[in-house]
C-alpha cells in the first residue's frame, strides 16, 4: 500500500507541470504520479497548434481577454479570464527555464502564430508538435526528481472516499484519501493512500469514435470524480475541430492543425465552392463552433462526408518549415497539401466543461484537487478559444500546487482504508461483449449527441446509455476489474453527464446547439 503525500492522476501538461512544482519545493516529500499508458502518451502530446501568450509588443492583456470572452459566448468567468491571461508570461518563463525551445523568426523573436477567434499574431510553436516538445521536457525533469515516482500502466479505477469507510455523511464533506488503483501488469488492485489527490486525467474524446483524442481519452476522471459525488458542470459544452483528416475506420483521427488555417488555408465544398464567408465575417478564422457547425451544414446540403481544405495558396517553404509532420502525414496518405485539397471532417475534440473548480484547484472534495482538461474552471465558457488549454493548464497546476502546500500543514485523519474486494475472473465472451457495448456507445453519441443536437434525439440517446449502464454494472458486479470495463463505466457516466445538461440547456451558446432552440435555421452564430 503506497503511502505518499501527492498522487498524481495523469501525465499530461497539467499533472507534469504540478509534479514538477512539488518535487522542486518539497524535495523531501513523496510523489506519485500513476498512468494508464505510457508518460508519454496524453492529450498534450498530440497538441500541435501552440500555447496563446501575450508576448507581441503589439497585442495586450485587454485583446487576449477579449478574444476569450466572445469566444466563450457569454458564459466565462471574467475573473478567471483575466487571472489566466495576465498569468501567461510567467508561465512561458518556466517552460523556458526547463528547457522548452519555441520557433523564432529571423530577428530571434518568437515566431508568432495566428489562429481561429485570436484577433492577433499570439501563438507560441514548436512546429507542429508543441504539445510533444512541452511534454518530453517536462517527463525528463519530472524524472530527474528523486521523490518522484512514476507508476506507469497503472489504472486509477476509484477515488477513495468516506463512502469506501461506509461513512454516510453530506456530500458537501467529504474528503479524498488517494486512490484505488489497478496495476496493469500484476491484475492487482493496490491502494496509493495520500494527503492530496490531483485528477490531471484529461479529455473524453473516445466517447464519439471520430476524435482527435488518443485511445485514452475516455472520461476517466470525469467517472471517478462523479462516482465519488464532485460537482460537475457544463458537460454539454463539447468542442468538435473542424478539420480532422478525414479517414474512415481510423480513431484517433489526424488532426489538420488550427494554424493552416491561420497560415493562409481555406475551407471548400468537394464541389470546389468557398463557403465561410456565408456564416461568419472572420470566415476560416472564426471560433471553433462556427466553423465546426458550418461544415456540418455543408455536409449536409450535400450528402458528403467531408470538405476540403485547400492549402495550395501558402508558399511550399513556409507550409514544410512550420507543419513538417502535417505535410509527412498527408504525404503518406497521397496527398501533397501544397498541391492538393485535404479532405477533412469535423472530430470530437475537447471538452468544455468538467470537474467543478475554484480558482485555487479545490474541488468540492476536500483535499481533491483538479487540473486540465478534466476540469471546469470557467475559462472556457461555452467554447474554447483556441490554444488556450495548455496555457490554463500551466496557470492552474500553479494554483493546484500552491493550494497543495497549504493542505500539507493540516492534520492528516489515519483512517484503514479497506483492501478492494477482486471477484472472478472476467470471461473472455464478457471482455467481447464490452468492446461492443463501446461501439454502440461511440455511435449513439455521433448520431444523437453530436454537433447539432435536437431534444427527441437526446431523448432517444439518454433510454440507450441507461440501458447499457445497467448491463455494464452487471458485469462491474459479477466480474473482476479490467481496463476495458472500467473505461466503459467511465464513458457512460461521462455521456450520462453530457446528456443530461443538454437537456437542462434551453439556449444555445457555442459549442452547444439544440436544433428545437433554433428560431432561424440558417443563422448558425
Amino acid at each position: 500500500m503506497p503511502q505518499v503525500d501527492f498522487l498524481i492522476i495523469g501525465t499530461g501538461i497539467a499533472g507534469l507541470s504540478y509534479a514538477y512544482k512539488l518535487s522542486q519545493s518539497f524535495p523531501y516529500k513523496q510523489i506519485a504520479i500513476v498512468t494508464k499508458s505510457s508518460p508519454e502518451e496524453s492529450s498534450t502530446n498530440y497538441a500541435q497548434g501552440g500555447i496563446a501568450i501575450v508576448t507581441n509588443p503589439l497585442d495586450s492583456y485587454t485583446e487576449h481577454i477579449a478574444d476569450t470572452l466572445r469566444a466563450g459566448d457569454g458564459l466565462c468567468d471574467p475573473t478567471v479570464v483575466s487571472m489566466v491571461v495576465k498569468e501567461g508570461p510567467d508561465c512561458l518563463q518556466e517552460l523556458l527555464k526547463v528547457g522548452t525551445h519555441f520557433d523564432q523568426n529571423a530577428n530571434q523573436e518568437f515566431d508568432l502564430g495566428k489562429e481561429g477567434g485570436h484577433s492577433t499574431h499570439r501563438i507560441l510553436h514548436h512546429k507542429d508538435t508543441t504539445g510533444r516538445e512541452i511534454a518530453q521536457k517536462l517527463i525528463q525533469k519530472v524524472s530527474e526528481a528523486t521523490n518522484v515516482a512514476m507508476y506507469d500502466h497503472h489504472f486509477a479505477i476509484d477515488l477513495i472516499t468516506e463512502h469506501h469507510f461506509l461513512l454516510e455523511i453530506p456530500k458537501e464533506d467529504l474528503s479524498c484519501y488517494g486512490a484505488y488503483v489497478l496495476n496493469e501488469l500484476s491484475k492487482q488492485v493496490e491502494v496509493f493512500e495520500a494527503q492530496v489527490t490531483l485528477l490531471a486525467t484529461g479529455g473524453s474524446g473516445q466517447l464519439y469514435g471520430h476524435t482527435t483524442n488518443p485511445a485514452i481519452a475516455t472520461g476517466d476522471g470525469i467517472g471517478m470524480a462523479y462516482r465519488a459525488k464532485a460537482n460537475i458542470s457544463d458537460m454539454e459544452f463539447i468542442q468538435f475541430h473542424p478539420t480532422a483528416f478525414y479517414d474512415p475506420g481510423s480513431s484517433p483521427l489526424f488532426l489538420i492543425s488550427e494554424a493552416v488555417r491561420g497560415a493562409g488555408a481555406k475551407l471548400q465544398t468537394r464541389q470546389g465552392e468557398y463557403f465561410m464567408h456565408k456564416y461568419d465575417e472572420r470566415g476560416e478564422l472564426a471560433s471553433r463552433d462556427i466553423v465546426a457547425r458550418a461544415i456540418d451544414q455543408e455536409m449536409k446540403i450535400s450528402g458528403d462526408e467531408y470538405v476540403y481544405l485547400d492549402c495550395t495558396e501558402i508558399d511550399s517553404k513556409k507550409f514544410q518549415q512550420h507543419f513538417p509532420n502535417i505535410k509527412a502525414f498527408c504525404i503518406s496518405k497521397g496527398i501533397d497539401p501544397t498541391h492538393s485539397c485535404i479532405p477533412v471532417t469535423p472530430a470530437a475534440h475537447y471538452a468544455c466543461g468538467g470537474v467543478s473548480v475554484d480558482m485555487d484547484g479545490k474541488t468540492t472534495i476536500h483535499r481533491l484537487l483538479a487540473c486540465g482538461e478534466v476540469s471546469r474552471t470557467g475559462l472556457h465558457g461555452a467554447n474554447r478559444l483556441a490554444s488556450n488549454s495548455l496555457l490554463e493548464a500551466l496557470v492552474y497546476a500553479e494554483k493546484c500546487a500552491q493550494t497543495a502546500r497549504m493542505l500539507t500543514r493540516e492534520s492528516h485523519p489515519q483512517l484503514e482504508i479497506p483492501e478492494w474486494d477482486t471477484l472472478n475472473t472476467t470471461p473472455q465472451k464478457v471482455q467481447i461483449a464490452i468492446a461492443h457495448n463501446r461501439k454502440v456507445l461511440q455511435s449513439i453519441m455521433r448520431d444523437y449527441v453530436g454537433i447539432a443536437r435536437n431534444t427527441e434525439r437526446l431523448m432517444l440517446a439518454e433510454r440507450h446509455v441507461r440501458a447499457l449502464y445497467k448491463e455494464t454494472e452487471q458485469w462491474y458486479h459479477d466480474w473482476s476489474v479490467s481496463v476495458g470495463l472500467y473505461e466503459l463505466r467511465n464513458m457512460l457516466a461521462t455521456a450520462h453527464l453530457i446528456i443530461k445538461q443538454s437537456l437542462q440547456r434551453r439556449e444555445n451558446r457555442g459549442g452547444f446547439w439544440n436544433e428545437d432552440l433554433v428560431r432561424d435555421p440558417h443563422h448558425l452564430s
